[in-house]
């Protein structure tokens, strides 16, 4: 049996100035506004044997070697083992350029400093370490995930399809509504320390473009605060959902009361079934074994005829006679193409106890987290996206095959076919392996 648990949590404040140009649309976006804070939010874990922390940043999403430096920098602040930490991103649309993406400056200053924050947040929890045990459930949300997806009567799949279009035939692929739940509580009472959630949906639209916001993430977290009735670290996780928002096109269009109003409908929602999934936990575990793994995989990017970058690099220099979005994945061929064919990127996994936590590096498809889940040897398993790297889209196979935005060729979409199993086959095998610790 392992030793007794200690748990801290903590949030560092990662919200940019004004000014700073912000990521998620083709178009520049300055900020002129906030509507809420950008946080890094941290739990440290650690036992006599183990220390494991896990970050989430309200970001769109950046990559392996800034979040290498803020591992670096917890490490150097904690003595927490760089290789125990696992940092993932929200994907927020309503931040800064954290990526070097399309035609918008990136944004270095901010995500180095950023970064820098992460490693304080790390820091900052493990100060507050104390006895604590946990335990995790799983409620359901299907109202507010939808494949995005769909087969179109002509033959095609598309991507967001107009609302009750009568061209639509069926969605192209899965959903994965599971709210799952993680509750860090002290020793001796029922207060949360944190809250870990896991839920597979996209940011959610927002009608104030230049207001940064950490979207529905955000609101997820104050509303399962005021259901609780404290005050704790409450983070939700996204999951694999490349293909997945809450736009249900088989209904009219939602209202938008005020600008924000689907943002924090959507994070109330699946609060309330995060609370009630945590309402149901009867068993607290004070001495889980505390476990991580990582395993580098050669990810692949699709490659570009010489036709291809030839029609491409005419394309980006006859700007003027082309609209933005054509010219942008010319430019976008030309840069992909740039990079090289094979790079390594890293698969993470940790286990508490009897709930194992997969972390992958790009924008997975929800069947790939379905697969995940399928196959993991954990009563539990939650499924987080854009960690440790940033990969961009990663469509399933077929996918790949029927085409649509995701797969549409640049440095956000690029991955080759065989990514879905690769990816899918790290992670089972480091649950496995996590299992027999």
């Amino acid at each position: 049996m392992a030793s007794q648990l200690h748990v801290g949590a903590a949030t560092s404040n990662i919200t940019p100035k004004l000014g700073t140009r912000m990521q998620g649309f083709f178009g520049e976006r300055p900020a002129d506004d906030v509507a809420d804070e950008l946080h890094a939010k941290a739990i440290v874990l650690q036992n006599d044997e183990t220390a494991l922390a896990v970050v989430v940043c309200d970001v769109i999403g950046t990559y392996k070697h800034y979040l290498d430096a803020a591992k670096a920098r917890a490490t150097e602040l904690t003595g927490i083992p760089y290789e125990n930490i696992f940092i993932s991103c929200t994907h927020t649309h309503y931040g800064p350029n954290t990526l070097e993406l399309a035609h918008l400056p990136h944004e270095a200053e901010y995500t180095a400093w950023a970064m820098e924050k992460v490693g304080d947040a790390v820091k900052l929890a493990y100060n507050r370490l104390q006895p604590a045990r946990v335990g995790h459930a799983s409620g359901s949300c299907p109202e507010e995930t939808h494949n995005r997806r769909w087969h179109m009567k002509d033959g095609s799949v598309q991507m967001n399809p107009g609302y009750l279009s009568a061209d639509m035939v069926r969605p192209a692929g899965p959903t994965d509504p599971e709210v799952a739940v993680a509750i860090l509580l002290g020793q001796d009472s029922y207060e949360p320390i944190a809250a870990l959630c896991n839920y597979s949906l996209h940011y959610v639209g927002s009608m104030a473009a230049t207001a940064i916001s950490a979207n529905y993430f955000g609101a997820f977290g104050r509303a399962l605060q005021r259901m609780a009735g404290s005050d704790f670290v409450a983070i939700m996780a996204n999951g694999c959902c490349g293909d997945i928002n809450n736009g249900d096109r088989t209904r009219p269009e939602p209202p938008m009361a005020h600008p924000h109003y689907q943002v924090e409908r959507v994070g109330n929602a699946v609060a309330s079934r995060a609370y009630g999934a945590w309402q149901q936990i009867r068993d607290y575990d004070p001495a889980p074994v505390l476990a991580a793994a990582t395993q580098m995989v050669d990810f692949r990017r699709r490659e570009s005829t010489p036709e291809e970058l030839a029609e491409a690099k005419q394309k980006y220099e006859n700007r003027d006679a082309l609209e933005l979005a054509e010219w942008v994945y010319a430019l976008e061929a030309l840069k992909v193409a740039e990079e090289p064919l094979v790079r390594p990127t890293p698969v993470m996994a940790l286990r508490v106890g009897d709930l194992g936590i997969v972390g992958v590096p790009g924008e997975m498809f929800a069947d790939y987290g379905l697969q995940i889940k399928a196959r993991s040897p954990f009563a539990r398993t939650m499924t987080i996206e854009l960690a440790n790297d940033f990969l961009g889209y990663c469509p399933t196979d077929t996918a790949l095959q029927e085409g649509s935005y995701e797969t549409w060729l640049c440095r956000w979409g690029k991955a080759a076919p065989g990514t879905e199993k690769q990816m899918v086959d790290a992670a089972v095998e480091l649950l496995n392996r996590l299992a027999e610790s």
